[in-house]
């Protein structure tokens, strides 16, 4: 009876050990954060300019906020998400005759540019869904092929989006992405990186865009229409005067 006891409790510790351990995916990424900045991101406060646009943003492991802001014809606009939720002021002054339709459409503009900017960090999100593809070969170089989708509970508006994440083998850097949306009409991207710079222990790639023909195309598909030369290239995605600074600055 005592052996059989103890087997039965030295069965179950092994199977909550298995439980507790991360998934393969989970540690790939992990691995990712860590050789692309790491702790540098919930320390730092991060601003740049993407298309004559001036972003600040700020995420920590409870708390986020980004903000953007421009000159448009009536003054100077700032757009502030996080926590709370959306703010538009306007010299100053809070907007409050915004649509929920052009609050839900700002904040999805605001949160796109802040989460391509603080990849791979961002997967780590609780509602994060991280699933291991094996590996892969792309232009002559081994990686590790990582699927990311949302919980709807957690995963915002766009929680139904999917990602393909190429991380190198040799040194768990994203030098590919894919990904399929379904706001705004929709459509499928595949993101290459085209140049990189590293400021403040945090590394900022910038990329090259890329759409296939039919945007109903499977986001599955989109490495092999690469590799044939099947997509076209959209647009470059590139941040410039990159300033990283102690949160409590």
């Amino acid at each position: 009876m005592k052996k059989h006891r103890f087997l039965f409790i030295l069965s179950l510790l092994v199977l909550v050990h298995a439980c507790d351990r991360p998934s393969e995916a989970q540690k790939i990424v992990d691995l990712a954060i860590e050789a692309h900045g790491g702790e540098a991101y919930a320390e730092s406060k991060i601003e740049f300019d993407f298309r004559d646009i001036h972003y600040r943003i700020q995420k920590t492991k409870d708390s986020f906020e980004y903000s953007r802001e421009f000159q448009d014809s009536l003054g100077q606009i700032k757009d502030v998400l996080n926590n709370s939720g959306f703010v538009r002021t306007r010299n100053g002054v809070k907007v409050d005759t915004l649509t929920e339709e052009r609050i839900g459409a700002f904040s999805r503009s605001v949160n796109s540019v802040a989460y391509f900017a603080f990849l791979p960090y961002g997967l780590n999100d609780p509602a994060a869904r991280k699933q291991y593809l094996g590996e892969t070969s792309l232009n002559g170089e081994r990686y590790h092929l990582i699927r990311v989708t949302f919980e709807q509970e957690g995963g915002g508006e766009d929680f139904d989006d999917v990602f393909l994440y190429w991380i190198g083998v040799a040194d768990y850097f994203v030098d590919f992405m894919a990904y399929s949306y379904h706001t705004d009409g929709g459509g499928v991207r595949l993101r290459e990186v085209s140049k990189v710079q590293e400021i403040g222990g945090i590394r900022f790639q910038n990329y090259l865009n890329f759409k296939p023909e039919n945007n109903d195309t499977p986001v599955d598909q989109m490495q092999a229409l690469y590799e044939s030369g099947k997509l076209e290239l959209l647009s470059e995605i590139n941040l410039e005067n990159i300033k990283v600074s102690p949160l409590n600055r």
